[in-house]
């Protein structure tokens, strides 16, 4: 008992102090409004599939991605095409031999991670707040709360026409005590394989490499560029430069040193960053084609010339992972260098947390018809552009809550963004549970405990409420109340019992798996709440898509 109290006293008060802060390490020295412009060119090699990339391997930085390919109307008129591969990951929930860990020791490690990267998100709005302040301070001298419109694509419109998927292998990371699902990827030249943690909530990919002078306890070896033929250190004189934020105090650039590395350094919270050379390297992926419109081709494939961060110094929870897999809104993303090639589209899967080794999931990169054609597909807006404090995160407008049939009444100012850029709501598959701002999470919690009837309340369970006894009872779901969210364009996310409420055994109790956070930060629909289901973010058409789906069999 006196473990749990320790626990419980030290997650909340670490949660009561984050929001506190009022200081924001700043980089304005590499600040760059136009960051988008200056993306390197990524090239698929040798591969008759992708029109328009040419047969060598050149480590050009100005190379296009797609091609327009022209056909001929029955009336003699040109159409153009846009050629894009779409491309399909596999998600693994576990390695073989791999025993989970007891449910109520993994929530405790989410929980404090959670903690962290929660402070994490919040520093990074304090910081584009600073940021945005220094660039226009009479924008900033506005109080009032933002209007949330859907973003609107600048980007010029694509033919969604895809002739393939690539896809990736994820992992849950729970018996490794992390909330967090992996990705299993190859990186070099020869290709090595590495489990690199899933994260919408950044966008730069990086991994550990040596020589590793600081660095976490990770799954097999360190990533070695001497042994890759196909890494490259980005120059500090090369404009992509400024898209990374350099460690304090900054190296100056020397003119005469024209091989002189970018040094980079990223964040996650108080212990939790990376530091080390920005470069590009080669990731080999796995490309699912259609032949004939009936059978799939599979091939494996060499994305080159992907920007990412070779980490000397890193620190933080990233419980054997060999690095981060960056899927935010930003320009280094994973998802943004791959854009062109698939185009403003991709999607996920999370297989249940309690699935055993041999179930697997996909992460895929654009169209997947399947998804598009499901009944129960259902959309709501992204919310971007200046209305998004953050470019890296994906907001959506919250409009209220749903228990049991019942729309609660909680004050839609609650979900709010202001215009200082505090609230709102994020997807975030970095975060484990679900948070809410505390007027709503307060009424929420009310109103399951208002619904539940018949089982004990389990009062003196750290971390989460309210908590029920279920011993001995196996239909207990159906006693259950529903959840939903409720959109502020009408839309409707229902989940279900196992995606709102976690068991924890030996104990047979069931809780609740929502916290709230302080009423100036941010709202978070975490992965444990996504489970089973398909999840799609189209930029594009600035939108979110989810449908419940058995991730096991996509």
């Amino acid at each position: 008992m006196v473990f749990k109290c320790s626990l419980f006293l030290l997650i909340f008060c670490f949660l009561g102090s984050t929001f506190g802060v009022h200081h924001a390490r700043t980089h304005l020295q590499n600040l760059n409004p136009n960051a988008s412009s200056l993306l390197t060119g990524i090239e698929i090699p040798n591969h008759s599939s992708f029109n328009g990339i040419s047969d060598s391997s050149s480590s050009s930085s100005d190379c296009g991605f797609s091609s327009t390919e022209k056909t001929e109307t029955s009336d003699g008129r040109e159409t153009g095409r846009n050629e894009f591969e779409s491309v399909k990951l596999h998600l693994k929930h576990r390695s073989p031999g791999q025993t989970p860990m007891p449910a109520k020791e993994s929530l405790f490690h989410s929980a404090a991670s959670d903690v962290t990267r929660i402070q994490t998100l919040h520093k990074r709005i304090l910081e584009k707040k600073i940021r945005n302040t220094v660039m226009n301070p009479k924008k900033h001298d506005e109080s009032s709360a933002v209007k949330l419109k859907p973003a609107v694509e600048e980007a010029p419109a694509v033919v969604e026409s895809y002739a393939g998927k690539l896809m990736g292998t994820l992992k849950s990371g729970v018996t490794l005590g992390s909330g967090e699902y992996f990705m299993d990827v190859f990186l070099g030249t020869p290709p090595k394989h590495y489990s690199l943690i899933l994260d919408t909530g950044s966008d730069l990919n990086w991994i550990q490499c040596t020589p590793c002078h600081d660095c976490f306890e990770q799954t097999g070896p360190h990533y070695d560029p001497q042994q890759s033929s196909s890494y490259r250190n980005i120059s500090c004189h090369d404009r992509r430069c400024s898209l990374v934020s350099s460690p304090e105090p900054s190296r100056p650039c020397k003119a005469e040193d024209e091989s002189q590395s970018c040094p980079y350094f990223y964040w996650y919270g108080d212990s939790s960053n990376t530091t080390g050379d920005f470069a590009t390297e080669t990731f080999t992926v796995n490309l699912t084609t259609n032949v004939d419109g009936h059978k799939q081709q599979h091939k494996e494939v060499q994305v080159n010339n992907v920007m990412f961060g070779c980490g000397h110094w890193n620190r933080g929870l990233f419980h054997g992972a060999a690095g981060l897999l960056g899927l935010g809104r930003g320009p280094l993303s994973f998802a943004s260098q791959l854009q062109s090639l698939y185009g403003h589209s991709f999607s996920y899967c999370l297989v249940d947390r309690d699935s055993n080794s041999s179930v697997s999931s996909k992460l895929i990169f654009g169209e997947d018809k399947g998804l598009l054609n499901h009944p129960e597909l259902n959309f709501t807006s992204l919310i971007g552009g200046k209305e998004a404090p953050v470019d890296v995160f994906y907001y959506v407008h919250i409009k209220s809550v749903i228990v049991a049939g019942e729309t609660l009444d909680i004050p839609e100012h609650t979900w709010d963004l202001t215009a200082d850029g505090f609230g709102g709501t994020i997807i975030d598959s970095g975060t484990t549970l679900s948070y809410f701002a505390d007027p709503a999470y307060n009424i929420i919690k009310k109103a399951f405990m208002e619904k539940v009837k018949g089982y004990p309340l389990v009062n003196d369970f750290p971390i989460l409420e309210p908590c029920y006894n279920v011993s001995g009872i196996a239909d207990y779901k159906k006693d259950l109340p529903s959840f939903g969210i409720l959109f502020n364009d009408g839309a409707v996310w229902n989940f279900p019992v196992d995606n709102y409420f976690i068991k924890l055994e030996p104990e047979e109790i069931v809780c609740l798996a929502v916290l709230g956070t302080p009423r100036s930060s941010l709202s978070i629909i975490g992965n444990y709440q996504q489970q089973n289901f398909h999840i799609m973010y189209d930029t594009k058409k600035s939108r979110l898509g989810f449908a419940p789906t058995r991730c096991a069999d996509v």
